[in-house]
């Protein structure tokens, strides 16, 4: 409920600290008093439209506090945690407006926009005057009041519940349908893919063992360079060239042939006999290393084909040569999802159905539910229309089926509160078929049948008597009690029978203070509250034979 209001330099106010209860609170006051800057003081906390024309002639700024107690778990708590707000127990709606028009909000000190400030309100507060209708005007908030009013609040649970597992399988079959189409697009390539990797088939580890194995034939081949070349100078080109073995031979024998005594050559003899021995192991052990350690060329030339193979794939598909493995299981299974696809997307078709029957079985009922607490709201209101001298009205709720296209959690329908203020007229919407003082008194009559419901926990009337007075402004009195006996109401009124119904009464008046106009408020207490009301019900001149009347009407309000 609204708790505070604290209005500083709008218009005609100076200060003004409020205080509002439970119940039925009145506001009265003579014209031009200065009523309706109160309410323009709350809308603007409420986020309204800001004006440099409010802010108070002299003043740089004008400001207004509104501070509410909204009940456990109220929308508005979770709008704030929607922004990152954490909520408090008290919630305040602050509004600073400089004098050139400008505009800031705070809520609960933290500034925000003027956009989360009218949301906050809308869920706190609602207005109805003669000019200025939100709440029940507003055609959005009708299927959620009939809900209310008929208990409707399971079905509409087993609908939003039933739309979000039709619109989840809906989701995956456009997936599922996209992924095939996509893969169709490619197949012929995603075939070719795989049968080129499935021809190579990459191992885990491969290119790395490939790779070592590669460089082992490479230094095997230098290897045997290396001992080709060291038998080759053992073995002259040119075949005319005596060998290093035979120049040995000639040289022993040339030795030989030296006439005796040669005692003194046989140590050389000896020593070309030793080194022509030397000779012959060196060829034989080269021999042997060319034979026993010689690399294989073809198994090199194969390792260098496979390696390079692998790393050329790789560089197709744009991936390591790590990777192709798993590349290739990755394509196989797209292709076997692309050849189990339309089996897929046929389950994930039934599943769709199944789920759009789910939720058109849990609309109808919400429908059904609907038309019947309809006829019960419509009824309802026609008892309360003839005391509040609406007897030729007529409220007719109209429940039309919406497109396909705007469906959603709360079902099928469209809803809307229409009225006819005269036989034969057809229904229309509220606020284009009723006047001003008539619109007033149609919005009080619903709000007394759909009070249990309401999720606003403040309901505004601005002159809900206008053009009315005797038992019809008692009714509406009466019928403000009724709707106040579960929400907080606040009402303009210049009715004496409404004013005397309030738990409170504020007396909004002007007065001149330094050369300048001011909007005062006061709480009446008994004495003056009775005062007040013989005022209202005589005019400048107060007899006895008021205040015994507004006696009366205090009587009968308690």
């Amino acid at each position: 409920m609204l708790a505070s209001l604290a209005i500083r330099d709008v218009v005609l106010i100076e200060r003004l600290d409020l205080a509002f209860g439970q119940g039925l609170t009145t506001l009265t006051g003579e014209t031009g008093a200065g009523k309706s800057i109160l309410l323009d003081s709350l809308g603007l906390a409420l986020g309204a439209r800001a004006e440099a024309g409010m802010v108070r002639a002299g003043q740089p700024q004008a400001s207004v506090a509104a501070a509410f107690h909204p009940p456990a778990g109220h929308p508005a708590f979770d709008i704030l945690r929607e922004q990152g707000i954490e909520p408090e127990e008290d919630l305040v709606l602050r509004r600073v407006v400089q004098a050139d028009g400008r505009s800031r909000a705070f809520v609960n000190d933290q500034p925000v926009g003027v956009a989360l400030l009218r949301r906050l309100g809308a869920t706190l507060v609602e207005v109805q005057g003669q000019h200025d209708q939100v709440g029940l005007a507003d055609p959005a908030t009708h299927a959620g009041l009939l809900d209310a009013f008929g208990g409707l609040d399971p079905r509409r649970a087993a609908a939003a519940e039933a739309w979000g597992a039709w619109r989840t399988a809906t989701k995956r079959l456009a997936e599922a349908r996209a992924a095939i189409a996509a893969a169709q697009r490619e197949e012929e390539w995603l075939r070719h893919a795989v049968a080129e990797l499935a021809d190579l088939k990459p191992e885990e580890g491969e290119e790395d063992s490939l790779a070592t194995e590669r460089q082992r034939l490479q230094q095997g081949e230098r290897r045997a360079e290396a001992i080709a070349a060291a038998i080759a100078e053992l073995t002259p080109r040119d075949r005319r060239a005596a060998t290093p073995a035979r120049a040995l031979r000639e040289a022993a024998r040339a030795l030989e042939r030296l006439p005796p005594p040669n005692d003194e050559a046989q140590p050389a003899i000896a020593a070309l006999a030793a080194a022509q021995d030397a000779l012959a192991e060196a060829e034989s052990a080269l021999s042997r290393l060319l034979q026993d350690g010689g690399p294989d060329p073809r198994r090199l030339e194969t390792v260098e084909e496979r390696l390079f193979a692998l790393r050329a794939a790789a560089r197709k598909h744009s991936v390591a040569v790590v990777e192709l493995p798993a590349l290739l299981a990755d394509l196989r299974a797209r292709l076997e999802a692309l050849d189990a696809g339309s089996g897929r997307v046929a389950a994930l078709e039934r599943d769709e159905a199944a789920a759009r029957r789910a939720y058109l079985g849990a609309a109808v009922a919400l429908t059904e539910g609907r038309r019947d607490a309809a006829a019960r709201l419509e009824k309802a209101v026609a008892k309360e229309l003839p005391p509040l001298k609406l007897d030729r009205a007529r409220l007719a709720i109209d429940i039309a089926a919406r497109d396909e296209a705007a469906w959603g959690p709360d079902g099928q329908d469209r809803i809307a509160f229409l009225v006819a203020t005269n036989p034969g007229q057809v229904p229309g919407q509220l606020a284009k078929i009723a006047s001003g003082g008539e619109l007033s008194r149609l919005m009080l009559a619903l709000k007394v049948v759909l009070a249990r419901g309401s999720p606003v926990p403040t309901l505004v009337f601005d002159e809900v008597d206008s053009g009315i007075g005797g038992a019809t402004a008692a009714a509406v009195g009466e019928r403000l009690a009724r709707v106040a006996e579960r929400l907080q109401v606040l009402v303009v009124t210049h009715s004496p029978q409404v004013a005397a119904r309030g738990a409170a009464h504020l007396r909004v008046a002007k007065q001149v203070k330094g050369g300048r106009a001011e909007t005062r408020v006061e709480t009446l207490p008994d004495g003056e509250r009775r005062e007040e009301l013989a005022r209202m019900l005589a005019g400048e001149r107060v007899t006895d034979a008021a205040r015994a009347a507004a006696d009366q009407l205090l009587a009968d309000g308690r």
